[in-house]
């Protein structure tokens, strides 16, 4: 087993991975302190891995909200469906919500628990390679607004991350690839070495190696958690694991939630911001080529919807949050392994994207 550390003082806590996590109870009681326990899920997960996750709780009494499926269902209503059950139940503020699913249940989940009586504590047990490597980890929590992605949410750590390797068995195609693009976006920001072992390890990857699935989420965790460590509410350096998503955001919300998955869009944002960045004079031919290549091996679209204008973009990604006084803040790439926080670009560079990048 790998256990990783994201310390923030007397908010730290553990990163299990390993296969079979689910079939180790101790892990998870160990992190509860009452016998109040609330499992929040989705449709289509709960038949898959609800059963085992209450077996491993038969010594608590446990209660479970099973949410639709979906980016479109990340909403208010969904947290008040949580609030409300906690609140007929009579859930105490010592009592442990556990989020069973992908990103969109963990931030649904830990958004409730951030706000049940200013806060009760939570668990994360992702069940997709995106959320094992990144939304699992760092403590953002929330849910979207029709203006905008994730606008509505806390900083809100879980007490643990349960990272099961066995449940990507059941994980269809397409969210496996959604989950590769961030683990590329590691490689881009931060780790060339591990961006230069994707590249000769992709298919592995893609094949669901165990031992390359291991070392490739751990990778990821240990790159995460060492950003969150410095910078846990995103005043700096945190802000660099948004490479792509301010772009990727704008097509999320444009093609209206759900079009695309977020791992999808990602990956159409950082190709976006890799062709931006070659304008700006970072990167060169060969980098682009190298990451857009990159892409389109794990199975991931690299241009963005024909039918979202220029101008749609601008005006959506105009409603980011790192944005300051109406000016677009962009991360951006100085190297591959590097990345920067842009605080001012060049407009005619961001125009030339926007309408020429992907669309011939």
């Amino acid at each position: 087993m790998r256990i990783l550390n994201l310390d923030l003082g007397e908010r730290s806590y553990p990163i299990y991975i390993d296969t079979n996590t689910l079939g180790q109870p101790e892990l998870l009681t160990k992190h509860i302190h009452s016998k109040q326990v609330l499992i929040v899920t989705n449709e289509t997960i709960a038949p898959l891995y609800l059963a085992k996750l209450e077996k491993l709780l038969v010594d608590y009494s446990v209660e479970t909200v099973i949410l639709p499926d979906g980016e479109q269902y990340k909403t208010l209503e969904a947290v008040s469906t949580i609030i409300d059950t906690l609140l007929e139940k009579r859930f105490n503020r010592n009592a442990t919500l556990i989020a069973l699913g992908g990103g969109v249940i963990g931030d649904i989940g830990g958004f409730a628990a951030a706000c049940y009586q200013r806060g009760i504590a939570f668990i994360q047990v992702p069940t997709t390679l995106l959320a094992q490597v990144d939304s699992s980890v760092g403590g953002k929590t929330g849910v979207n607004h029709i203006l905008g992605k994730n606008m509505i949410g806390a900083f809100y750590q879980p007490q643990c991350v349960i990272i099961d390797i066995d449940v990507l068995k059941t994980l269809d195609d397409r969210q496996f690839s959604a989950g590769l693009a961030e683990v590329i976006k590691y490689g881009l920001i931060r780790d060339k070495e591990f961006f230069e072992w994707l590249e000769q390890n992709l298919d592995l990857l893609i094949n669901r190696d165990n031992d390359a699935l291991a070392f490739a989420i751990e990778q990821s965790c240990i790159n995460k958690a060492t950003v969150v460590a410095e910078d846990e509410k995103e005043s700096g350096v945190r802000a660099t694991l948004n490479l792509g998503h301010t772009f990727g955001h704008a097509i999320e919300t444009g093609a209206g939630y759900g079009t695309f998955l977020h791992g999808e869009a990602i990956a159409i944002g950082t190709c976006q911001a890799a062709d931006l960045s070659r304008r700006m004079g970072w990167l060169n031919d060969d980098d682009v080529a190298r990451i857009i290549n990159l892409f389109k091996r794990a199975n991931l679209p690299v241009k963005p919807p024909a039918d979202l204008s220029a101008e749609s973009f601008l005006e959506l990604m105009s409603v980011d949050k790192k944005n300051i006084d109406g000016g677009i803040r962009l991360i951006l790439l100085k190297a591959i392994g590097s990345a920067t926080l842009a605080m001012t670009i060049e407009q005619k560079y961001l125009l030339e994207t926007l309408y020429e990048y992907g669309r011939n």
